[in-house]
């Protein structure tokens, strides 16, 4: 089939990376472009094999004939040719041939596609450019990595980036690019490169929510490039980043907006930039919300670790309460231990936010932790009770801290006298029974449920097995 031919004096739209517009194609770069699409996507030629040498040829000719299966040893010591009535290997040959043949008629098939849409979304008008975005989506939804970066370098990328202008037309462009990005860092840092963290409207200019989620999903692909050390500005994407959060977006767009802000946040660099634009706060009021606690919490430990993170989690007003209140979710146990964990960081060596736990009433919480939580989050917990306990029996001396102390310390060291501390392990002793009473009463009653929940399901059975005539 001959190539199209086109009209060099039509006026294509033109592009730059800074305006909504393609690009505008000198009938030399339009004629290389094509000719190097054409190349790229040519089907393959079969190999002609090279001709039987004589010594080859005695071979040959023993299996001229398809109904010949074997050569054997006559008893004369002669060659005793076998045939054979059963055309069971002859079908199989034919059947893996037709195999091949539709494999490659479906490799010419996509190839041919694929030369009409990067054809399309180059010199094509709205509509055609429109179509060869969803055709590219299509093509690149296959598994297929080689052929994404294949379309990547035939310069799909930058008319999909700047389609995202257009509000007809930003959806599907969206969509092609998220295929185009997933599983290849290259594409993603194409995207970036082509400019589309300029284009991230705000949210309230996206009326649709599956846009929303489009666009959330897109981000949260092109953020994996923060932990290969790409450089991403945060300050382009955490407005619309905080605009869908704090919105009545899905959960799953939610989810993904959080999943962008984890990403961002396992880089050092990044924790500057997203404490000063208040992304703790945020996230500590979405981690109430259980469907998407888990990727908050652990959002949050990694900006817990620095010291500017840990600082605005020590200032917020909702710490520690909700943080000991996660403790509680027993059907959550990663929540659990990140809940346990950022609460160590917050703890060691500061004795005002050991006080404030104290009075919000955390040793009941581990104490419970201790005994059902999972086998982290009992160690975590064990690891808090025991700080606790040394900053009880610790000296009071002006400018000391808190936090884990030495075992090789005594008791007898310290100014405190021996009623004071006999005083303290009584409270501690009446501390652990009274937890353990109420976790007893607690499981004893759970255990009565179950016990009269069983027992009505065994009445119910032998009540409605007498009703049966077997």
């Amino acid at each position: 089939m001959s190539p199209q031919t086109i009209d060099s004096s039509a006026a294509f739209p033109s592009y730059s990376p800074s305006s909504s517009s393609t690009w505008l194609f000198s009938p030399p770069i339009k004629s290389q472009l094509l000719s190097r699409i054409r190349r790229s996507f040519a089907p393959l030629k079969p190999v002609k094999q090279a001709p039987a040498s004589s010594g080859d040829q005695f071979c040959d000719d023993l299996v001229v004939d398809d109904s010949i299966e074997k050569v054997s040893w006559g008893s004369n010591g002669e060659f005793q040719l076998v045939e054979t009535t059963d055309d069971h290997d002859e079908d199989e040959i034919v059947d893996n041939g037709s195999d091949d043949q539709g494999e490659e008629a479906e490799e010419e098939e996509m190839a041919a596609a694929a030369r009409r849409a990067v054809k399309e979304l180059h010199f094509g008008n709205w509509e055609e450019k429109e179509k060869a975005a969803r055709e590219i989506k299509r093509l690149a939804r296959r598994k297929d990595v080689k052929l994404r970066k294949h379309l990547a370098e035939l310069g799909v990328i930058p008319p999909l980036v700047a389609m995202v202008d257009s509000q007809e037309r930003r959806r599907v462009a969206v969509q092609a690019l998220i295929q185009l990005t997933t599983g290849t860092f290259t594409n993603k840092a194409m995207v970036v490169e082509a400019g589309i963290l300029s284009k991230l409207p705000a949210n309230a200019e996206i009326s649709d929510p599956q846009t929303r989620q489009d666009f959330a999903q897109l981000l949260f692909s092109i953020s994996s490039l923060a932990t290969a050390h790409f450089p991403l500005r945060p300050s382009t994407i955490l407005p619309f980043l905080s605009g869908v959060l704090e919105s009545d977006s899905t959960i799953e767009t939610k989810e993904a907006c959080i999943g962008t802000l984890h990403n961002l946040s396992t880089a050092l660099k990044n924790t500057g930039p997203l404490i000063t634009n208040g992304v703790a706060d945020m996230l500590l009021r979405l981690t109430s919300i259980k469907e998407i606690s888990e990727k908050a919490l652990s959002t949050l430990a990694n900006l817990a670790m620095t010291s500017i993170g840990k600082k605005a989690l020590e200032d917020n007003a909702f710490v520690p309460e909700i943080l000991i209140e996660i403790m509680t979710w027993e059907d959550r146990p990663k929540c659990q231990e990140l809940s346990a964990y950022m609460l160590m960081i917050l703890a060691h060596q500061n004795v005002e936010q050991q006080e404030k736990m104290t009075k919000s009433g955390i040793v009941q919480v581990l104490l419970e932790v201790l005994l059902l939580g999972s086998p982290l989050a009992q160690r975590r917990a064990l690891k808090m009770l025991q700080w606790f306990k040394d900053a009880r029996q610790a000296p009071k001396i002006p400018g000391s801290h808190s936090g884990p102390q030495s075992r090789g310390s005594s008791i007898a060291d310290s100014p405190v006298s021996e009623s004071e501390s006999s005083e303290g392990k009584r409270m501690m002793k009446k501390m652990v029974k009274e937890s353990l009473d109420k976790n007893m009463d607690v499981i004893t009653r759970r255990a009565k449920v179950a016990g009269e929940s069983s027992k009505m399901k065994s009445l119910v059975i032998s009540s409605s097995s007498k009703s049966l005539p077997y």
